[in-house]
């Protein structure tokens, strides 16, 4: 070969080099690469200005030459793994296959719904609420919503305050009683619009400094065995009709002592009597009125075998603590047995335990465990600040505002006098 013909060869190699080996093309699938049976999702093959042929799971079939595949409600057969080649509209240059994506499609989506700090709060503690798309984080819009007792029915009521967005946070900066209640959430993206089930049911019980009624337990304690009768009564100083209000653990609902899901229970005004407990009666109690007003919350446990006694209501801080250990079937039900805190251990081989000062570091959940009869549930006690102490907080604001108002007077008084004293004195000159 000449050296003259060098270059004409290197063009000819160039040109049909050209026709087959352009810029790979990119694939994209909005609105996530993993997505929920029943939504709407759209492949895209991005090269400019080119025929397309798609591709699945490696088959040199052609199954779509649009630029955009949508799949109007995508099922699990549509998973798998994707791929898009192109090819000159107006030529002979075709693009090297794409990389493979990979679609998952799961079955309907679930939003799910935690709690921070904690569920159980003091009257003014924060609480955020958090919402979540379970292997999915892409897009998704929450709505908050509170469980609302209609009749014998619940309702999903949204919340008036909250806002949508995109970071599934609901905070609360000062919790009050009228936040006592149960709360879900629910996701959605895309357009048409593609909505979550509703999250798991969370229940956020807030303690409060001064209630408007209290819930009176007899037996007075937060745990009871099970076929013996309990009586819960709402007592205020006011002619306001108030009714015991449930959250079961065991059929995640809201429910009046008087409805018929509560086939033991029975309501004569304001008084709740159940008359043989089962373990199902476990749940959190309140009184609540026809305005949405509530009582403190309590926790009651039903259980059979061995409990723990305990106060239905907080502590009042500087006061004593006692707890027992209880047996139900014995004649003398008080166990010798050991008390844990947080599944501490704090006491061993007692008849009964007592804290004699209780203060903030001491509240938790208790329990006792005995080796022979069994271990109790776990009950929360928490505190409240002393009247003592407030009473004692609300002296010194007034006397310090008195000092302060003294100070002032005395000031006033002889600043006036310096300035006649001074009048005076030029009138003499």
């Amino acid at each position: 070969m000449k050296l003259s013909q060098l270059p004409l060869v290197l063009l000819l190699i160039s040109n049909i080099s050209s026709q087959h080996t352009e810029a790979r093309p990119k694939v994209t699938i909005k609105p996530d690469q993993h997505v929920f049976r029943g939504e709407r999702v759209t492949l895209r093959c991005d090269i400019y200005s080119w025929r397309y042929s798609w591709y699945k799971d490696g088959s040199d079939t052609v199954f779509s030459d649009k630029q955009e595949h949508a799949f109007s409600s995508v099922t699990e057969s549509d998973a798998g793994k994707y791929s898009c080649s192109g090819s000159e509209r107006e030529g002979s240059r075709t693009s090297h296959i794409s990389e493979e994506v990979t679609l998952t499609v799961s079955d309907k989506a679930t939003a799910v719904l935690g709690v921070s700090p904690q569920t159980w709060l003091n009257e003014g503690d924060p609480v955020t609420l958090i919402c979540e798309v379970n292997s999915s984080s892409t897009g998704w819009t929450f709505s908050w919503f509170s469980l609302l007792l209609s009749g014998n029915s619940n309702h999903y009521n949204p919340l008036s305050d909250s806002s949508r967005g995109s970071g599934g946070h609901y905070s609360i900066s000062s919790a009050a009683l009228k936040h006592t209640g149960v709360y879900v959430c629910e996701g959605e993206r895309g357009d048409p619009v593609y909505n979550t089930w509703f999250s798991n049911k969370q229940l956020i019980w807030v303690t409060g400094v001064s209630p408007p009624v209290s819930l009176i337990i007899s037996p007075s304690r937060t745990q009871h065995f099970t076929s013996v009768s309990l009586s819960l009564s709402c007592e205020d100083q006011s002619n306001s009709r108030w009714t015991v209000r449930r959250y079961t653990d065991s059929w995640r609902w809201l429910e009046d002592c008087s409805s018929s899901s509560s086939l033991s229970g029975s309501q004569t005004g304001s008084t709740c009597t159940i008359r043989s407990t089962i373990t199902e009666d476990t749940g959190v109690y309140w009184c609540e009125s026809e305005s949405g007003e509530k009582s403190h919350p309590v926790n009651i446990t039903v259980h059979h075998g061995v409990i723990l006694e305990s106060p239905v209501h907080p502590v009042t801080e500087g006061e004593s603590l006692t707890l027992r250990c209880l047996y139900q079937h014995s004649t003398s039900p008080n166990l010798r047995a050991d008390f844990y805190k947080d599944e501490s251990l704090i006491q061993s081989q007692t008849t009964g335990m007592i804290i004699s000062n209780f203060s903030k570091s001491h509240k938790g959940f208790y329990s006792c465990k005995h080796p022979e009869k069994g271990e109790s549930p776990k009950s929360w006690i928490s505190v409240t600040a002393s009247h003592s102490g407030s009473q004692i907080s609300v002296l010194h604001t007034f006397t310090s505002v008195l000092t302060v108002s003294l100070y002032l007077l005395v000031t006033v008084v002889l600043i006036y006098k310096c300035c006649r004293m001074r009048a005076e004195s030029v009138e003499e000159q």
